[in-house]
């Protein structure tokens, strides 16, 4: 196994919620030598500083000061740290026909019948009652071992689900963590309680997530496939924690940006629509006694990476690509272009992009959405509305995209990777 394809598998495995992608997040920015800072207080910075802080425990941004800070530009990267899955409501506990369940909404935009027979296990973070009550106590979780499942229903009561049953999101996914015991009042809560070694009196509120358990492997007569849960879009964040640990200039500030809340639209605290970022690049520039105008004129000489999956070919749905842009698995990254700017797109851009690929020697590719189907969108263009620099779009194509589990293809995480390393140090 590659060391690019070890991180990733490891990241996949702990990054369970976005808590626990910037638990892992953390912990390699920690081993390369990274000082965390806090929003909250002031920030005393260095030339040849390398820096870290976290958001709502969700986000985080990394940045490293070159020893020659003030002379170039501001390169960015951003990824986000949730994927579609399941969010466990407030008073959670179902009992219906002896079995215990669990009560939950969707988060983003999942295929739901993915969801359905597969290993589920809950992560996320607990508030817990404290001696200050402006401050509760906050934990963080993740249960590794299997907790529930959501069974499908089976053929014989149901002959028509090979032709496609659409799935009511409030009555058909709701996991069956066991059976109730007669009497027993809130058995998920008093195992969550378990758990946190506390009473279920103690859990104030909480974000826990009901997350696909399959483990991630390799697919393929050579291995040439990855089928994992959350490749979208840990392949993008474990590409940037890479380059922002292994590459440096001597010129210039490299900051990644790893917001929460892409899935449902980035407009919230802690995503790419909020203020964070361009804050964070003032405090940055404030701190080396740059004045306002300084640091505007810095920005319009910056550029931003935005760094998401794309959709590769489907051998089996050949149609519902575009009829000249045709991403292949296993042939490099993406480069993806819409004029929608749905992805952020800007042919000069584009072209310092593909000029660093071409100088690297780095496998990459073009797609656009077919003009009759509409795509996602990204980060990119709504952190660019708030920084109006160069911005680009790029990320690994990927099968099943917002599946349970995704296929992606093996090489192309290094292909990536290659990228974001050289983007920090060219």
């Amino acid at each position: 196994m590659k060391r690019s394809e070890e991180a990733l598998f490891h990241l996949l495995e702990k990054g369970t919620s976005a808590v626990m992608v910037v638990r892992e997040a953390q912990a390699q920015l920690q081993a390369a030598g990274f000082e965390e800072l806090a929003y909250g207080q002031s920030w005393k910075l260095y030339e040849g500083g390398k820096y870290y802080v976290i958001f709502h425990d969700t986000s985080l941004f990394a940045f490293t000061i070159g020893k020659q800070a003030g002379t170039d530009d501001i390169r960015i990267a951003a990824a986000h740290t949730d994927f579609p899955c399941l969010r466990v409501k407030p008073c959670p506990d179902l009992e219906v026909g002896g079995y215990a369940q669990v009560n939950v909404e969707v988060y983003g935009g999942a295929i739901l019948n993915t969801w359905l027979d597969r290993p589920l296990s809950i992560s996320g973070r607990v508030a817990l009652a404290g001696e200050d009550v402006l401050h509760p106590e906050v934990r963080m979780i993740s249960v590794e071992r299997t907790l529930g499942v959501i069974p499908n229903l089976a053929i014989h009561m149901n002959r028509d689900v090979n032709k496609g049953i659409e799935l009511n999101k409030q009555t058909d996914l709701l996991p069956v963590l066991g059976f109730a015991s007669q009497g027993q009042e809130q058995p998920f809560l008093k195992f969550l309680a378990k758990e946190l070694g506390r009473e279920v009196e103690d859990i104030l509120d909480y974000e826990l997530w009901v997350y696909c358990q399959e483990q991630p492997r390799y697919v393929g007569m050579d291995e040439e496939l990855i089928l994992s849960p959350r490749l979208d879009n840990l392949t993008s964040v474990q590409a940037l924690l890479t380059g922002m640990t292994e590459s440096s200039r001597q010129k210039g500030i490299n900051v990644i940006a790893l917001f929460d809340h892409e899935e449902i639209g980035s407009r919230t605290k802690q995503g790419a629509g909020s203020m964070l970022l361009l804050n964070l690049l003032q405090r940055i520039l404030e701190c080396f006694g740059k004045t306002p105008a300084q640091w505007t004129e810095c920005l319009y000489h910056s550029f931003l990476l935005s760094v998401d999956v794309a959709h590769g070919l489907h051998p089996n749905k050949m149609g519902k690509m575009d009829i000249t842009n045709k991403p292949v698995l296993g042939k490099g990254l993406c480069i993806k272009e819409s004029s929608s700017q749905s992805y952020a797109t800007d042919c000069e851009a584009v072209a310092v992009i593909e000029q660093i690929c071409r100088k690297e020697n780095i496998p990459y590719q073009k797609f656009v959405n077919r003009s009759d189907l509409l795509g996602g969108g990204t980060l990119g263009s709504i952190a660019s509305s708030f920084l109006p620099v160069k911005t680009v779009d790029v990320g690994i194509p990927l099968l099943a995209m917002h599946s349970a589990v995704e296929t992606m293809g093996a090489r192309d995480i290094q292909a990536l990777t290659d990228l974001i390393c050289a983007y920090f140090r060219i």
